[in-house]
């Protein structure tokens, strides 16, 4: 992909709480073919400490930290008894403490589930909100640009994360899972923002916006809870496989997951489709044979190298992958997960 076009520098200071800071094209490009700066405003984090934590959260979601090691982390569900999925965060080990981040429009539903296990169990939930942000780089540049800030750390398998001194304080610094492209977050205090992102874009990161990094989740093939997963959704049917640890102990929901596995195979899975035609939105029916086999969830034109490439992604039956599909007047060819072509660079 090419990445010779690039969006005019703003103030390294500001903020991208906007759409974006230039042309999408050259945001996307940063993304996928140099090194992209974004903000995290949208994700929340909770601390979990007191010495039942770690046989509570076990407990409570559908991956396993029991005998997870400090300084890693875990992609997991939050199910209900039935085995629908209630939500989603990951659960990272900081040795004393537990952290779980989650999105920000999860975050009151989420400690409302956790207070209402907490029985006679020593845990306690604190929102860091305040306390702690975060900021986040993707594109196959960003271990030049880490080293090029003074970020001097060792390979990171997905996260993994590492706390570092920086100026008169620390910054946690996490390898993330992004299946498509390299990426990182920087966990630290709200007034260590600043001088974190100048350093990085001085290293060479663009500041991109939030449609720029739309554009790379659905590139990535990465569902949003809310949008591609909902409370309807059963964790196989999302093709999660990371969320799921089949080598734990009880947890909510565990029964009805157990047994989707042995019977083998869920009705119908998240997919990726390739669209010729109109883009359809998020909600519309896709059909085959003139009948209802699935749904679009997320859509979008992702700018690639020869034009723009038009792809959704949803939920397809599994009977009708090897029809012919259609969704509001587009024709619907399924994919791999990440989509093929964008991360050629």
């Amino acid at each position: 992909m090419s990445t010779s076009a690039v969006p005019e520098q703003k103030s390294p200071s500001a903020v991208a709480s906007g759409a974006g800071f230039g042309a999408p094209q050259a945001e996307f490009a940063a993304l996928v073919g140099g090194c992209g700066l974004f903000e995290l405003a949208d994700r929340a984090r909770i601390m979990l400490a007191g010495k039942d934590r770690v046989r509570w959260l076990n407990g409570m979601i559908s991956n396993k930290i029991r005998d997870l090691a400090a300084g890693q982390g875990v992609y997991a569900f939050v199910l209900n008894p039935q085995g629908h999925v209630l939500g989603d965060l990951y659960a990272y080990n900081r040795g004393e403490s537990l952290l779980v981040e989650t999105g920000q429009a999860q975050l009151e539903k989420l400690l409302a589930i956790f207070k209402r296990y907490i029985i006679m169990d020593d845990v306690r939930l604190e929102n860091l909100e305040g306390q702690m942000t975060a900021v986040g780089i993707a594109g196959p540049k960003s271990g030049a640009v880490l080293q090029s800030a003074g970020f001097q750390l060792p390979e990171l398998g997905p996260l993994h994360f590492l706390e570092l001194p920086w100026g008169d304080g620390k910054v946690v610094v996490v390898r993330s899972d992004n299946p498509g492209v390299e990426s990182f977050e920087f966990w630290l205090p709200p007034p260590q923002l600043p001088a974190v992102r100048d350093a990085l874009v001085s290293a060479g990161a663009t500041q991109v916006g939030s449609h720029a990094r739309e554009l790379l989740r659905i590139a990535s093939g990465i569902p949003r809870y809310g949008q591609d997963i909902q409370e309807r959704d059963l964790p196989q049917e999302t093709e999660q496989q990371r969320a799921l640890n089949f080598n734990k102990g009880c947890y909510i929901g565990q029964e009805i997951v157990e047994r989707i596995r042995s019977r083998g195979a869920v009705h119908r899975k998240f997919s990726g489709f390739l669209v010729e035609g109109p883009l359809p939105a998020a909600g519309v029916k896709i059909q085959a044979d003139g009948k209802d086999v699935g749904e679009i969830t997320s859509s979008a034109f992702l700018p690639l190298a020869g034009g723009e490439g038009p792809v959704a992604l949803g939920y397809l039956r599994r009977e009708a992958a090897e029809k012919t599909l259609n969704a509001a007047g587009a024709r619907l060819s399924l994919s791999s997960l990440p989509f093929p072509r964008v991360f050629e660079h």
